[in-house]
């Protein structure tokens, strides 16, 4: 029975076939074709058979941006299996969970996390084996990602794909930043990727243009908008290592871009870049954005001479709203490859203009993802037919819709969502804390911060540098709180659940420290290097 083949693998080699010498990659100083590209994911592939990699299981990989990373993407969907990216700055019980529930066989990562692989290696049952990039196997690991790559340059042999589907999407399984609890993994059942096609052209990307990205490959922009809309358009993708505000255009200069992503409060950031000659002395056209301040719309594009197409999406279910009109402030339009939006109350009833509510969602598909192993939790976001995304928004006579926050308990920080979970489960394991609470407080970047109100045992003392850098070693680097605040008590409800309006109106006081000027080069002395 032939192998299947699928979307994103028969693009790759389409673009082989046709120009199998032109760019597609670059990365630094070096330029990469699309058929190397193509030969180096099909190493991979038979590498990670060789291990005993099967059509439906899945690898994670816990790798930062580079090449790497794309070829081993691309050579666990040739084989049928499911690529698993897990943002590089987790630790300990929320890596744990992650790699746990998405039942992962193998997982790939970089040498800079071995030790945080290793510590919780005997809480990964489904775990056969490892394989560290730029680094030495051995100790507990298997191979080493130039073994992977030195496997044979042949179409790979492997049946056809399990019955559980997307690996043929080219997304496989995400996990969400785990907004109301643990994060939850992401299943693509039929993921719709006409949105991310309707993305690229309204950037207007064509082919054997460039665009650039610094943002992370295991986040959904990167992965889906940088690297697969390349793919679909035809186009090169340079890739930095990280997002840097300082290279950012000299980047674009360098590589000849034509296009780049932002999230949140990057333009913000961008903005605050001393003024250059480099400010208009590149090719870039348009950014897309997601989040672009209203006070700062005008003046990014002014400054910098380029236009602001803004969208909306979340790698939980294929939907976009699409502002490719220059409407200040406005997410955009529904109607992208026929899904609907709609703003409603808390009783799911539509609500009109200027009614602010939840925002939901509705493909002609019907529900093309999941949350792995919460039927629960999947049933309530697709109640209704409609899937709510728990964020509130409002919309004009006109059908542009307006970002208005969370509905839920949740922060959003450096463009990923923070839940207030995520940082209460690690702080509540210090010795010396009794309780805490972690809530939201207004950013001058655009995306918000993070306060938590900390409750010490009696018998113990300590301070706030010390309990965030307890943080640094256990949580994602954006999760870390940045102000940190002693209470004698929680405001709790009756059922003794942490009362987080209460806490959001109390906002900063003057009780409250803020390691941006009292901790920062304590903090940052102390704090583990990321790759």
């Amino acid at each position: 029975m032939p192998r299947p083949r699928r979307v994103v693998e028969e693009l790759v080699r389409a673009r082989a076939e046709a120009h199998p010498d032109t760019v597609w990659l670059k990365w630094l100083d070096e330029e990469i074709s699309w058929l190397t590209a193509l030969s180096l994911s099909k190493r991979a592939a038979n590498g990670l058979l060789e291990l005993g990699v099967r059509p439906g299981e899945r690898v994670a990989l816990l790798l930062p941006n580079r090449p790497e990373f794309i070829w081993t993407h691309l050579a666990i969907q040739i084989i049928g299996a499911h690529s698993v990216p897990v943002n590089i700055s987790q630790r300990g019980a929320t890596l744990a969970h992650i790699l746990t529930d998405s039942g992962a066989s193998v997982i790939v990562f970089h040498d800079k996390l071995r030790d945080a692989v290793l510590s919780v290696r005997h809480r990964l049952p489904s775990v056969r084996r490892l394989v560290v990039c730029d680094g030495p196997a051995g100790g507990g690991i298997d191979w080493n990602t130039e073994r992977l790559f030195a496997c044979a340059d042949t179409e790979p042999e492997t049946g056809a794909a399990t019955s559980e589907t997307g690996a043929g999407s080219g997304v496989g399984m995400m996990y969400t930043s785990g907004t109301t609890g643990p994060p939850k993994g992401v299943v693509t059942a039929d993921y719709d990727l006409r949105p991310v096609e309707a993305l690229v052209r309204a950037a207007g990307v064509r082919p054997g243009e460039t665009m650039y990205t610094g943002l992370p490959l295991f986040h959904g922009n990167a992965l889906l908008v940088s690297m697969l809309g390349s793919i679909f358009a035809d186009a090169k993708l340079a890739l930095a290592p990280k997002f840097s505000a300082s290279r950012l255009l000299s980047d674009c200069a360098r590589y000849g871009a034509v296009e780049f992503n932002t999230l949140g409060g990057m333009i913000s950031i961008l903005l605050k870049q001393p003024p250059s000659p480099l400010d208009r002395e590149h090719e870039v056209r348009v950014v897309l954005s997601a989040g672009c301040p209203a006070n700062r719309w005008r003046e990014f594009e002014d400054r910098f001479g380029i236009r602001i197409v803004e969208w909306f999406g979340m790698v939980d279910s294929p939907g976009i709203l699409l502002n490719d009109t220059g409407r200040v402030g406005s997410m955009g339009r529904g109607g992208v490859a026929g899904i609907e939006f709609r703003v409603v109350d808390d009783a799911d009833r539509p609500l009109g203009p200027q009614e602010v509510g939840e925002l939901v969602f509705r493909h002609p598909r019907g529900a093309t993802t999941s949350y792995h192993n919460l039927p629960g939790a999947t049933a309530r976001a697709y109640r209704g037919g409609w899937f709510h995304s728990g964020d509130l928004a409002d919309y004009d006579e006109d059908g542009f819709f307006y970002y208005r926050g969370r509905k839920r308990e949740s922060m959003r920080r450096l463009g990923e969502n923070v839940s207030a979970w995520e940082i209460e489960s690690v702080l509540n394991t210090h010795p010396a804390v009794l309780d805490s609470a972690a809530h939201a407080v207004a950013s001058e970047l655009g995306d918000e911060d993070i306060k938590v109100c900390v409750v010490l045992r009696s018998a113990y003392d300590a301070e706030p540098g010390e309990l965030l850098l307890f943080c640094v070693e256990r949580m994602a680097y954006h999760a870390v709180p940045r102000y940190v605040e002693f209470l004698e008590a929680l405001p709790k409800t009756a059922t003794e659940r942490n009362q987080y309006a209460t806490l959001r109106e109390r906002g900063l006081t003057p009780s409250t420290w803020d390691r941006e000027t009292e901790g920062s080069s304590w903090l940052k002395s102390r704090s583990p290097a990321r790759p």
